[in-house]
Formats: C-alpha cells, sequence, structure tokens
C-alpha cells in the first residue's frame, strides 16, 4: 500500500512540474530577446535616457523650475576656472613694472623738469638744425612782443615760432630712437627720418606763412611811410 501511495505522489508531481514548465514557456514570446543586451542594447537605452532627461530640462525651462544640479555644478566649475595669464604681446596684457615711472606729485614735476633741461641742452651741443631754429626764435619772438597787433595775431605770430621748436625737437627724438636701433642704411629708416623733416618744412612754412600774413601789411607800411 504505502509502495503505491509514493508511486502516484511521485507521479502527480511529475505531473505538477509539467504543467508548471508549461505555463513558463507558454509566458514567453517567441520573438523575446532573453539574451544579455550587448554594446547596441546599451547605446539604446542611453539614448532614450538622454531623450528623457533632454525633455525633463524643457519641461523645468517652460515652468520656470531652476536647472538641475549636474547643470549647476557644470556651470559653477565652468565659472571658477582660472583664466589662462595673458602672454605679453596681448594688448590686454598689463604692462611691465617701470621703476622710473615711481615718482609722484612734486617730485615727479621736479624730475620732469630736469629731464626738459637735459633735453634742451642735447638738442644745443647735439643738434645743429635745432641751434639754428633757436636762433631765428631768439630774433623773431621780442619782434611779435614789440610789434602793434592785436593779442590774438600776437599769440599766433609766438606760436608759429614755438610750434617750429617743438616739431624739431621731435624729429630729433625720432632720429635718436632710430640711430639707438641701428645705424645700418635701411630704407624705413630713412623714410621715418625724412618724414621728420617734412613735418619741420611744415612747421617752417606755417611760421613764414602767419608772419607774412601779420606783420607784412606793417612792414609795407613803414616802409612806404619811410619812403
Amino acid at each position: 500500500m504505502r509502495s503505491s501511495r509514493s508511486s502516484a505522489e511521485g507521479a502527480s508531481n511529475g505531473a505538477l512540474r509539467a504543467v508548471q514548465s508549461t505555463r513558463d514557456s507558454s509566458s514567453i514570446e517567441p520573438f523575446d530577446d532573453v539574451r544579455e543586451p550587448d554594446a547596441t542594447g546599451q547605446a539604446d537605452a542611453m539614448h532614450r535616457v538622454k531623450g528623457a532627461r533632454a525633455m525633463n530640462s524643457g519641461v523645468n525651462a517652460a515652468g520656470g523650475a531652476q536647472p538641475d544640479a549636474a547643470h549647476e555644478a557644470t556651470r559653477d566649475s565652468t565659472q571658477d576656472a582660472p583664466n589662462e595669464p595673458l602672454s605679453p604681446d596681448d594688448p590686454l596684457a598689463p604692462l611691465p613694472f617701470n621703476p622710473y615711472k615711481g615718482n609722484r606729485g612734486l617730485t615727479r614735476a621736479w624730475h620732469a623738469m630736469k629731464n626738459s633741461l637735459a633735453g634742451f641742452r642735447v638738442a644745443i651741443r647735439e643738434e645743429s638744425a635745432f641751434r639754428q631754429e633757436l636762433t631765428l626764435a631768439a630774433i623773431l619772438i621780442p619782434c611779435g612782443l614789440v610789434v602793434p597787433v592785436e593779442p590774438v595775431s600776437r599769440v599766433l605770430l609766438l606760436g608759429s615760432v614755438l610750434l617750429v621748436l617743438i616739431v624739431e625737437l621731435l624729429n630729433s627724438s625720432v632720429e635718436a630712437a632710430i640711430d639707438r636701433i641701428s645705424l645700418e642704411r635701411h630704407e624705413l629708416s630713412r623714410r621715418a627720418k625724412d618724414l621728420g623733416s617734412a613735418a619741420v618744412m611744415v612747421a617752417l612754412g606755417m611760421c613764414v606763412m602767419t608772419w607774412g600774413v601779420i606783420v607784412g601789411p606793417l612792414v609795407v607800411g613803414w616802409v612806404r611811410a619811410w619812403l
């Protein structure tokens, strides 16, 4: 009796197992992929996640919500990143420290005056053209002070003479800078010196024109009165 019951129980257990296996196999569709996802599946999953994040960010922007923590962290890291140092050729780069520019106030004015007097001494000693123009100025400036003209005309007479001296000093400084760079003959050096000489010639022409227009009629009247 026990053997028959055990055989009957074993047969019933076997039938139950067969039914369960049939149900499990019937729950799987024939076209379902039960294999592990490969690289393509992972890529598709990543694309789906990115699309979902983009949709969420669009919804947040439309609703006026703040960006998520990832975007805030990226933005903060970008803002907090140190700027690269500017190269010396960059126009925005700070100028190098000049120890000769440290004076301020009256001390600076005193040193500037001494340097200006030194420049006058060098121009008188080294530049023959400046000596000639300075001699001409020594004659014309007193004449401009005593000639009977209006104050505006007097200022024009004196200013035209001083303008010649100013342009001659600038021309001499340009020539000294070019000679400091190189003493060899070069087209650009010759052009720079010629341009400086042309500026002096224009200043001299302006001086002659000013004195001729203002003082010329007075001189003609004095000559006629004397004759």
